[in-house]
C-alpha cells in the first residue's frame, strides 16, 4: 500500500507515529496552517488559490484523523486564520465564498457532535463569528449563529 501513492505513505506515517496522540497532532496541524496563513500572498486571486491549498491540506489531515471533534477544531482554526490574514477590503467573490462555505461546514460539523462537546465548540464558533462580524464588513454573522 505504501508504494503506490504519496497520500498512502502519509496516512501510514500518521497511523504509526501520531495516531496515539491526537491533541499534539492537531496542534502541529494548526501550527502548519498558521505558518501557511502568514505566507499568504496579497493579491486576491493568489490568496484564494493559497486558501484552497490550505483547505486541501486540512481536509487530508481531517480524513486521516476521522474525528468530528478534530474536524470542528481545525475548521474553526481555519476561519480564525482567514479573518486574521485575508484582505478585509476585497470584493473578490471567490475569496469571500471560501469563508462562507467553511463557516457553513463548521456549523454542520458542530451539529453532529455530542451535546457536551457542542457547548464547548459553540462558544468558540460564536466568538469567531463575532470577530468576523467586526473585521469583515461584508460578513453577516447573524445568519450563521447557533
Amino acid at each position: 500500500m505504501a508504494r503506490h501513492k504519496k497520500e498512502n505513505k502519509e496516512l501510514l506515517a500518521y497511523l504509526i507515529f501520531e495516531a496515539d496522540n491526537s491533541p499534539a497532532f492537531i496542534e502541529k496541524v494548526k501550527a502548519e496552517a498558521g505558518f501557511m496563513f502568514s505566507q499568504m500572498p496579497v493579491r486576491s486571486y493568489e490568496a484564494a488559490k493559497y486558501l484552497r491549498k490550505i483547505l486541501r491540506l486540512l481536509g487530508k489531515y481531517i480524513k486521516f484523523m476521522a474525528s468530528k471533534e478534530a474536524e470542528t477544531e481545525l475548521l474553526i482554526n481555519f476561519c480564525t486564520g482567514y479573518i486574521q490574514y485575508a484582505d478585509r477590503r476585497t470584493s473578490y467573490k471567490p475569496l469571500r465564498t471560501i469563508l462562507v462555505r467553511q463557516v457553513e461546514k463548521t456549523r454542520t460539523a458542530i451539529g453532529k457532535l455530542h451535546e457536551d462537546l457542542q457547548y464547548d465548540f459553540i462558544t468558540d464558533y460564536n466568538a469567531m463569528l463575532n470577530d468576523a462580524g467586526k473585521n469583515l464588513s461584508w460578513f453577516d454573522k447573524d445568519s450563521y449563529l447557533l
